[in-house]
């Protein structure tokens, strides 16, 4: 069973006098488990592919899949049941609420789950420790690193163990050391959780992580590789 399918979805803004074909018929089929990078130019639909696909942003036409069903059809409560329940998303403004501490900022989405309280503070104990920040809990997002606020946001969108992780540009705001930490982190959850990765960056060192590599241009997919 595919993790995402994508059939002939186009999506267009108007931008003055003239119409943006953010996505041109693009048709695509990832696999559970898959580790897949999106590249492409500013303007090239990357950032609006990985937004439809997370039930962000409705296309104008076509069909998108999670685990076979269908979600461009669905109400914006539905879609909201969809992304708490089965989607994990890592931006890279890392979108921390600055007054709570890192194990609060965990403990948010699964408050909103409904998940109790003393589940929820062991489970956010526990991913923080695997992401590396063990010790870190009770700090509050502006008394830590760039890369430590990422592993933040990166444990918030997996504690669930989400079936699939969606991340724009997670290494933009930081550096080369720390961009590496992350993908590996990434690399180690894709490969022991089976959890889907779908990466939209134009960053050379994020896509040589992937596993599968899709360049898209002016909306449309123009390669589709499989990397070693």
């Amino acid at each position: 069973m595919s993790a995402v399918r994508c059939v002939d979805v186009c999506k267009t803004y108007r931008q003055g006098d003239e119409d943006i074909h953010a996505l041109d018929h693009v048709s695509i089929e990832i696999a559970n488990g898959g580790f897949v990078c999106l590249s492409a130019p500013s303007g090239g639909g990357k950032t609006t592919l990985l937004n439809a696909i997370g039930g962000l942003d409705v296309p104008d036409s076509g069909e998108i899949y999670i685990d076979e069903q269908r979600i461009d059809n669905l109400n914006k409560g539905e879609l909201a049941a969809l992304r708490l329940q089965k989607i994990g998303f890592v931006f890279q403004a890392f979108n921390l609420i600055p007054v709570l501490s890192a194990r609060e900022n965990v403990e948010f989405v699964m408050q909103v789950q409904g998940v109790a309280a003393d589940k929820r503070r062991s489970l956010a104990m526990s991913i923080l420790d695997e992401v590396g920040l063990g010790g870190l809990e009770e700090r509050r997002p502006a008394e830590m690193s760039g890369g430590q606020q990422q592993r933040v946001a990166v444990a918030r969108a997996i504690v669930s163990r989400p079936a699939l992780v969606l991340a724009d540009e997670p290494t933009a705001n930081l550096d080369s050391k720390t961009s590496d930490e992350l993908m590996e982190l990434f690399t180690e959850l894709n490969t022991h959780h089976r959890t889907t990765f779908i990466i939209a960056t134009h960053d050379r060192r994020v896509m040589s992580y992937a596993k599968r590599l899709i360049k898209m241009l002016d909306g449309r997919i123009v390669d589709d590789i499989a990397q070693a």
